[in-house]
């Protein structure tokens, strides 16, 4: 079997990596569950390309994304549930409809007013999935809230948050100046203090949760997404690591020889030449 430009290429091969007696074992006893972390972990990579500016990686680490779309959509097939075709024709239908003022007669629209519209749809989307799952006897989509019920509890942590308050604010359940927030951040800062004087786990689990779920709200105020902010300073932490190691190696010397206090200059070094590479 040749590699190909056409999807149904790719489609042939999930297929026959699935066939009972010739496929591969190891895709063979894959169910939806074993490779969701797998789906997950792709999808952080395609951001992580992005990230970096790769377009050669990002090509590679879309193919794995949408390989694991075909998985997923092949174990649909083989219960009878639906195939492939079936994803297209459900996204095709969803971007069609959620566009009027492209393919329809919603033309003239400002930003504000297709996102007016796009909730709408949205909206009157999920109470048709509802209905459909009522006639079909299934439970209903969000049986934990009705509102915010429909955000997934998979999603990052940093990244629920953000959307939990997003949506909370759309009903006016929000702090309306970014300096309230901030206030609040700076109580669960002292609430985390009391906590950790405590020396109870659970109660300092729960204060840091509290923290770190003002920060996002605070990052959402600013049109920040708190998760990509972490994943920047994650990097930044990396690249300045990187200097303190090579500072070290540079003196013939390991991370276990170096003192906190060195590793602190070379860390402080390494800002340095960031903020002013001119000056290195």
């Amino acid at each position: 079997m040749k590699p190909s430009r056409d999807v149904a290429r790719l489609i042939e091969i999930m297929a026959a990596l699935r066939t009972p007696g010739s496929g591969c074992p190891w895709d063979l006893e894959q169910t939806f569950a074993s490779i969701t972390p797998y789906t997950l972990e792709e999808a952080y990579e395609v951001a992580d390309a992005i990230e970096r500016g790769d377009l050669g990686d990002l090509k590679e680490e879309l193919g794995d994304l949408l390989l694991q779309v075909v998985f997923h959509a092949r174990m649909a097939e083989e219960q009878g549930a639906f195939a492939f075709p079936d994803v297209v024709e459900a996204i095709t239908r969803k971007l069609i409809r959620r566009h009027p003022h492209v393919f329809g007669n919603a033309r003239d629209l400002s930003p504000a007013e297709v996102k007016s519209l796009w909730d709408e749809i949205k909206r009157e989307e999920k109470s048709e999935r509802q209905a459909d799952r009522m006639r079909l006897g299934s439970a209903p989509l969000s049986a934990a809230s009705e509102f915010l019920g429909d955000i997934p509890s998979a999603f990052p942590a940093l990244t629920r948050a953000h959307k939990l308050t997003t949506k909370a604010a759309k009903v006016g359940f929000d702090w309306p100046d970014p300096a309230q927030v901030i206030d609040k951040i700076h109580e669960e800062l002292d609430e985390v203090k009391e906590a950790a004087a405590s020396q109870e786990k659970d109660r300092v689990e729960d204060e840091i949760g509290d923290l770190l779920f003002a920060v996002s709200n605070l990052a959402r105020h600013y049109g920040i997404d708190p998760e990509s902010a972490l994943r920047r300073t994650n990097a930044k932490f990396e690249r300045r690591f990187r200097q303190i190691e090579t500072g070290l190696q540079q003196q013939k010397r390991t991370l276990d020889e170096a003192s906190l206090e060195e590793m602190e200059a070379l860390w402080v070094e390494a800002k340095r030449r960031e903020r002013d590479p001119e000056a290195s």
